[in-house]
């Protein structure tokens, strides 16, 4: 099996190189201007970052990608789909809300900022896949509608898939808040009673006449008729249809590659990823802890599979640093060299999603690591 390049470069700067002409100079180095950007339209798939959290990317980043893309003739936009749980990026309008505050804007991105899955998360389109655990992925129209997929990428730890990287940006952050359900769950939604208001929101939209309300006037869900998509989670404003149970680590990152194979299927494509701030948890929360090792470099590569690997391997390669909530889980290991996700989220296995992701096809594990 022949090894995918993935090209790194350190964060050390001079007066006549800072970070954004570092990332320039790796992505072109790693082969980006080999794609044809002439009139077509790019997502740049991004995390904006809940508000309150600290450790997403800087849009200046996104902005230099913006720029150089504008040159060659695309026409890019920056986005994300909407979330499964109740937050600041639950429907379109928070979302971009939540991206101002955060500084991604037309201004400081230099390009448009566009929610993939709509208003509510119900604007999707399912990729025929028949994959082994998902069968139609259900994918953020914008991103599914694009011609072309560029990942930006934070590298972080993840309280549920190991950690946060191309994959995780890519197959959980481009699906539709249906998407989302199904990969979380491994099984149909359910109703909290005591938050239903019989709005009957719920009961308007569901495709498969499986909701109704009771005599009491809350929603109930008739199972035999539920096909598990999604649609009353994302339509409801009170947290009342809610996930059911959650899968195991493993299948929800089986998913989450099968997701990703998805957005990525008969598309150029191309990959980047920042190893800075790396935060125990996703920038999901609001709020962040302190990174668990130093920040090491950028990396890019056309493989989101060998992408991930050697990020993977940097941050286990690396020191930990005193005071986090690393060293302080583990005050007597020696933690260079060891696997920090596990130690961390210990109920989790990463390691499973990018060995799926090589089976289906989507990249391999192994790489070369050419410095730039």
């Amino acid at each position: 099996m022949d090894k995918s390049k993935v090209f790194f470069t350190n964060l050390h700067t001079t007066p006549s190189s800072n970070l954004l002409d570092k990332m320039e100079r790796l992505i072109k180095r790693a082969g980006i201007e080999s794609i044809d950007f002439k009139d077509q339209f790019v997502a740049i798939k991004i995390h904006f970052g809940e508000p309150g959290n600290l450790a997403y990317l800087r849009p200046n980043y996104a902005a230099r990608l913006a720029t150089l893309l504008r040159s060659w003739g695309a026409k890019p936009f920056l986005t994300d789909c909407n979330t499964l749980y109740s937050g600041r990026r639950a429907n379109a309008v928070d979302h971009l809300q939540s991206a101002m505050e955060n500084g991604y804007n037309p201004i400081s991105a230099q390009c448009q900022v566009i929610i993939a899955d709509g208003l509510k998360g119900t604007e999707y389109r399912e990729i025929p896949l028949n994959g082994e655990y998902c069968k139609a992925p259900k994918i953020g129209s914008a991103l599914a509608d694009a011609d072309i997929v560029i990942s930006m990428t934070h590298f972080k730890g993840h309280e549920q898939a190991g950690f946060g990287g191309a994959l995780k940006n890519l197959g959980m952050g481009g699906a539709s808040v249906g998407g989302k359900l199904e990969l979380h769950c491994n099984s149909q939604p359910k109703i909290e009673t005591e938050n239903c208001k019989g709005c009957n929101i719920c009961v308007k939209h569901c495709a498969h006449d499986a909701i109704h309300l009771n005599q009491n006037h809350k929603a109930e869900i008739d199972y035999t008729k539920c096909v598990g998509c999604g649609q009353c989670v994302a339509l409801c404003q009170h947290d009342a249809a809610v996930m059911g149970e959650c899968d195991t680590s493993e299948r929800l990152n089986y998913k989450i590659a099968e997701y990703t194979q998805a957005i990525l299927k008969d598309k150029p494509h191309f990959h980047i990823s920042f190893i800075m701030n790396v935060s125990p948890e996703c920038d999901c929360w609001n709020h962040n802890d302190a990174a668990i090792i130093p920040d090491l470099g950028i990396l890019a590569s056309f493989d989101p599979v060998a992408l991930d690997k050697a990020c993977a391997d940097m941050v286990i390669a690396a020191p930990a640093i005193n005071g986090s909530c690393l060293t302080e889980k583990h005050p007597h290991e020696h933690l260079e060299g060891a696997d920090k996700f596990h130690l961390m989220h210990p109920d989790t296995n990463w390691q499973a999603g990018l060995e799926h992701a090589q089976k289906i096809g989507l990249g391999v594990m192994q790489y070369e690591l050419i410095t730039v």
